[in-house]
């Protein structure tokens, strides 16, 4: 895929097509890593916060987040 740069105001910038941003995993406004290794350009997804739901659909949307948790028998000084 060839693209050419733009300008964006003072700077520059490039545009994906939709297939290419869909095989890449990418959406909107994602946050890329940008990097020069070799003379290449090297862009990388970066951090992105997920919701309770994504989250949640990692468990198959089985979360424990109210119940009590046992930790066992007291093994000090511990006050119940």
């Amino acid at each position: 895929m060839q693209i050419t740069l733009k300008r964006w105001g003072n700077s520059c910038g490039v545009r994906f097509t939709k297939e290419f941003m869909k095989q890449a995993g990418l959406k909107l406004d994602d946050t890329l890593n940008a990097e020069v290794i070799d003379g290449r350009i090297i862009l990388t997804p970066g951090f992105r916060h997920r919701s309770l739901r994504e989250r949640a659909a990692e468990y198959d949307g089985k979360l424990n987040i109210s119940g009590e948790f046992d930790w066992g028998e007291p093994v000090g000084n511990e006050v119940w």
